[in-house]
């Protein structure tokens, strides 16, 4: 079953209107870029990209920016610290930090599609200090420590 909760949004004005999702199945919302004029991103570089919008999220929820995974394989344009959180209690506009992880310059235009938005509740941690934490199979094994290869 499918939640909705209802969320403010400004459209700025350099902005393209609301976020829409791409298909009844989609979890996130694409977020466009709201740039004036078409700019390269090249090979390497990094850009923070404007979307034109500002969102009131209720308290008790977090959006969360994350990749097109189209852009990814097919360009290389990722976004960085990623998922990127907008915290409830944030009003300003949602910008995306995105890299150039391809060979060659990218082109962004105008309303291109260059991120999602996937909306979440959060639980916060209410911290025990303990001395103990309690026996697992994997324990303190970290990094790789479960190896590569599946049953």
């Amino acid at each position: 079953m499918l939640t909705e909760i209802p969320i403010a949004i400004k459209v700025l004005p350099h902005g393209l209107g609301v976020p829409s999702y791409g298909s009844a199945g989609a979890a996130g919302a694409d977020l466009a870029a709201a740039i004036q004029q078409p700019v390269d991103i090249e090979a390497g570089e990094r850009m923070l990209v404007p979307t034109g919008i500002a969102i009131a999220l209720p308290e008790g929820w977090e959006g969360q920016v994350r990749p097109r995974s189209g852009l990814a394989i097919k360009l290389g344009l990722t976004t960085l610290n990623t998922p990127g959180t907008i915290d409830w209690d944030y009003r300003g506009e949602i910008k995306v930090i995105l890299i150039n992880h391809g060979l060659t310059k990218v082109t962004l235009n105008r309303g291109d599609r260059i991120a999602q938005l996937v909306i979440c509740p959060v639980a916060r941690a209410k911290w025990q200090v303990s001395n103990e934490l309690g026996d697992t199979t994997r324990g303190q094994g970290g990094f790789g420590s479960t190896g590569i290869r599946g049953q």
